[in-house]
């Protein structure tokens, strides 16, 4: 029996074709849809491949690659003789894909924060842009100092919508938010865009850091893309490099 794609329509193969589409990226999409909707959560198991299969109506070959991709991509973990679950957002994984600053020495520590403050205000014309918000939208903005190893290191500024956070300014916030996001509003990161550049510190910040004024500083703009491809957050860090440095591998 032939096998149809992911929408039903007769295929090929696994490898086959459809709008110039392979078959297992159709698979890829809607499994990916399921994980945008919180249908899978984080941390919970999917159904087997052939269960998938079955659903799907294609091959378990199919199935496979398209969850390996997902895997790829840091979505799914695939766990020997236990199945394939929903990534966390754990502190492991978010020090290998999203937090690039490493001690000159070389080992990689994930950093403590202290909240300063947090309020809800109506975006400003930076906020609108960056998250792609109408002009009557609100947002959520954290203001938070990071340390490695004692020394502090970070003044972070970070923009949320309000309409995806509700309730997010009344709460106790973690260290690690990606987890808060995933677990209590159903919103997982997938990815991130950044945009690095150099600066001099802006008396607040350099207050907060305990340096001069004017210091050199690496500035991070980061914008954390929704695994439905939404903007959910915008990131600004200065960050002290007198004893870190950014790194990144590039494949």
């Amino acid at each position: 029996m032939a096998e149809r794609s992911a929408s039903g329509s007769p295929g090929g193969s696994g490898a086959a074709a459809i709008g110039f589409h392979p078959l297992y990226r159709q698979v890829r999409e809607r499994l990916l849809r399921r994980l945008a909707t919180g249908a899978w959560p984080a941390g919970g198991m999917l159904p087997s491949e052939p269960a998938l299969a079955a659903e799907l109506g294609v091959s378990q070959g199919t199935v496979r690659k398209a969850l390996d991709a997902l895997t790829a991509e840091n979505l799914l973990v695939r766990r020997q003789g236990r199945g394939t679950f929903v990534a966390r957002h754990d502190e492991r994984r978010i020090l290998f894909q999203f937090f690039r600053l490493v001690a000159d020495r070389g080992e990689r520590q994930f950093p403590e924060s202290e909240v300063l403050v947090v309020v809800r205000a109506a975006a400003n014309r930076r906020e609108r842009a960056r998250l792609m918000l109408s002009a009557p939208a609100r947002v959520v903005r954290i203001r938070r100092l990071r340390t490695l190893g004692g020394r502090a290191c970070i003044a972070e500024s970070i923009s949320l919508p309000e309409a995806l956070f509700p309730g997010l300014w009344q709460r106790k916030l973690p260290n690690n938010l990606y987890g808060l996001y995933a677990e209590e509003y159903g919103i997982s990161i997938a990815r991130a865009s950044e945009r690095l550049k150099a600066v001099m510190l802006p008396r607040g910040d350099a207050a907060r850091l305990g340096a001069a004024p004017g210091t050199p500083a690496l500035e991070i703009d980061r914008l954390a893309i929704a695994i439905d491809g939404r903007r959910v957050e915008w990131r600004l860090s200065r960050c002290l490099t007198a004893h870190l440095h950014y790194a990144s591998e590039l494949l």
